[in-house]
């Protein structure tokens, strides 16, 4: 087996390594699986046990120390909060505490199923303890205080120390109901209500009925997670100890993962929404598969659902997660949706399923200043279509928008990178390749074997004029390989916070169905995202952990708080290889200092540093009084300092923003229309963009 998963990942159509910063683990929203048998259960144990043992990047030993960490990070991820076990669980399940090593070889279920077990148990026992502690008024004359930070709280004891806490937890969470409500009655014009007042008791009474009712909600949603949703959690508690990003998929989120590379998913292009036990269409993708049969409106509520000519299935009182895996479906299907419009008729609409494409994911640009010679291109991923090279790729939609602002006399550019978590490494390279002529971007090293160097081989760059690449600490992994590479190449100056994510590592997609082959028949088993290299600089350096630095630092609303890579559990290393070109000593640029000068004497880019600082201070204080009078003097003096720092990022100037061409905007519908409009008043606004838009034009042609 092991040799196949070695084969596989030797593939050539293995060719995306998809380096994603963030990892799918939401609701379930893809097509109606099988329930998982042991069988499979068991075989995935082997696959991961084998992909982890011969492939990942850092082998490790599968030991005693192995055993304990995959106990504690299973622990920490089935229970974060600290609210459904209790410390006689924690001891049972302890009792495993060196073997778990052992149940990953042999595929041994035992442990897993014996967590199962436990938290039934828990859930049911938490489920009614929230029931009843709200179905009665609470005190508020307590002088206890309630932890909000769970690493600094431990288990609970017993039944009593869990009724305990529960008991704290929603006097917490009611007192900050009450405290909203009384802030939103003050707004009103209404009268305050306070404790001991004879309008209380109802104001509390209507507090804990919603508290109850989000409670329902919340605990509904959780019931919703199958078997496989537990299973996946129990192996990536396997995967996570051996580095951040390499986690195991059940069949139901790997189609999620594809969405979020692809930007595209097949279905109807509704969004749904819960509403009370219906669920609604919450809007529409214009140009989707509903959209163009014309019936299906925002407001309807789905009441049945029927996979073509077979019997429509009652979806009331189903949640919204449910009801996706079932309106979605391949393309060229039907569905067939019973739907209540506002009038309150009923109607059956038909609908052929379609390719449904996310815009929000693809690069789009704008052009920028009075003038409009300063070009804007936002890439919020590395996208790429695994299966079709004929649908989107960001390098070409990157190209296609540089040529059109090109083409309306563009004098210089800004790239921005801001909270893109990284995608397809040869995107990445392509896009770089843009840049600059021939020669390496990034430097590729597997486990055992040399150093390779990815090569952009295309002649000539298609902008060469001057270029900024904004950053922050959300820009990571693909996104860094470009903005280091440009850096490194002097070919852009990069803008934002102190260092991006952080993030070294590239991972491949190994098909668990495709590893298991032909002779296990039960299926499907997901897919495993498994770090197989690390990724440097052409100068040899490493973004790993140090991330991209700017040249030029903005303040940020979350300086103080520490992020990236290097917060994760279980980072690989810093190191270093030898450089893949050698360059000559850059040539100054004075601009870069007058620059940084101005931003520092900016009142308001201090304004957001003296924000991070308080942003801070306030989470900092975990402890929160349970007592009326406490909790609201507490939250008055955060409102009242928080007051300081409204419209925090909104700039005070206003910065002149238009469609790349005239002809672009004429072929837009009235809904792209409204949509942009609302992206180009967010990007006049926008205090970085602004900065921005100043410095790059302050660079020589």
């Amino acid at each position: 087996m092991l040799a196949l998963i070695r084969i596989l990942f030797m593939k050539k159509n293995l060719k995306y390594t998809l380096p994603a910063l963030l990892l799918v683990a939401a609701a379930a929203l893809s097509f109606v699986w099988k329930a998982p048998s042991d069988d499979q259960e068991k075989v995935v144990m082997l696959l991961v046990h084998d992909a982890l043992t011969g492939v990942h990047y850092q082998a490790r030993e599968m030991d005693d120390a192995y055993s304990h960490e995959v106990l504690e990070f299973f622990l920490e991820s089935m229970d974060a909060e600290k609210r459904f076990l209790q410390q006689a669980d924690i001891d049972q399940m302890r009792v495993y505490d060196t073997r778990m090593d052992d149940l990953l070889k042999n595929a041994d279920l035992s442990f897993f199923n014996l967590t199962q077990d436990i938290w039934a148990k828990r859930f049911k026992q938490s489920q009614a303890l929230y029931r009843e502690i709200l179905a009665e008024p609470l005190s508020y004359q307590t002088g206890r205080s309630f932890e909000t930070d769970a690493e600094k709280r431990g288990y609970a004891k017993d039944d009593a120390g869990m009724r305990a806490y529960w008991t704290d937890y929603l006097t917490f969470r009611v007192l900050m109901r009450l405290y909203d409500r009384s802030q939103a009655a003050d707004s009103a014009g209404q009268a305050k209500f306070t404790l001991g007042d004879p309008g209380f008791a109802e104001e509390e009474k209507k507090a804990r009925e919603k508290e109850l009712e989000i409670h329902d909600e919340w605990f509904s949603s959780m019931t919703d997670m199958e078997r496989s949703d537990w299973f996946g959690l129990y192996m990536n508690a396997y995967t996570g100890v051996f580095d951040p990003h390499t986690q195991y998929f059940p069949p139901r989120q790997q189609e999620n993962f594809e969405i979020e590379m692809t930007g595209q998913l097949e279905g109807i292009g509704a969004s749904l929404q819960q509403d009370g036990e219906f669920t609604t269409v919450a809007s529409i993708v214009t140009g989707s598969a509903c959209w163009r049969q014309g019936e299906l409106e925002v407001g309807d509520k789905i009441l049945k659902v029927g996979q073509g000519a077979a019997e429509p299935e009652d979806i009331v009182g189903m949640s919204t997660n449910k009801v996706v895996t079932k309106v979605r479906g391949k393309k060229g299907t039907e569905v067939r949706l019973t739907v209540r419009k506002k009038d309150g008729t009923e109607k059956v609409i038909p609908i052929i399923r379609d390719i449904v494409e996310i815009e929000a994911t693809f690069a789009r640009s704008a052009r920028l200043g009075a003038d409009g010679k300063t070009g804007y291109i936002r890439l919020p991923k590395f996208y790429v279509d695994f299966y079709d090279d004929n649908n989107h790729n960001c390098a070409d939609d990157v190209r296609k928008e540089i040529e059109a602002l090109k083409a309306q006399g563009m004098e210089r550019l800004i790239f921005d990178l801001r909270g893109n978590g990284g995608g397809s490494l040869p995107a990445a390279v392509d896009i770089a390749g843009l840049f600059f002529d021939k020669g390496p971007v990034v430097q590729v090293k597997t486990s055992g074997q040399r150093v390779r160097s990815y090569d952009d081989r295309a002649a000539g760059a298609v902008w060469d004029g001057p270029l900024l690449v904004m950053v922050n600490e959300g820009t990571a992994s693909a996104s860094e390989i470009v903005a280091a590479a440009l850096q490194d190449y002097d070919k852009a100056i990069i803008v934002g916070t102190r260092q991006t994510f952080g993030k070294g590592t590239v991972q491949n997609m190994l098909d668990l169905d495709r590893a298991a082959g032909p002779f296990h028949g039960d299926k499907p088993l997901g897919a495993l995202k498994l770090t197989i290299q690390k990724y440097y600089r052409v100068t040899g350096g490493t973004t790993q952990l140090q991330g991209v630095e700017s040249d030029i630092v903005l303040p940020h609303p979350y300086q103080e708080i520490p992020y990236g890579e290097r917060e994760l559990d279980y980072p690989l290393a810093v190191d270093y290889v030898d450089a893949a070109v050698k360059f000559e000593p850059k040539t100054a640029k004075p601009y870069l200092k007058v620059a940084q000068q101005r931003i520092a004497e900016n009142p308001e880019f201090a304004h957001i540093s003296d924000y991070a600082k308080w942003l801070k201070s306030q989470q900092d204080q975990t402890l929160v009084p349970l007592n009326y009078s406490a909790y609201f003097a507490r939250e008055t003096k955060s409102d009242e300092e928080a007051k300081a720092y409204d419209d925090l990022l909104v700039s005070k100037d206003s910065l002149a923003v238009t469609y790349t061409s005239a002809a672009f905007e004429s072929s837009l519908d009235s809904g792209k229309v409204t949509e942009y409009t609302r992206w180009f008043k967010g990007l006049s606004k926008d205090i970085y963009l602004g900065e921005a838009f100043r410095i790059v034009g302050e660079m020589p042609h």
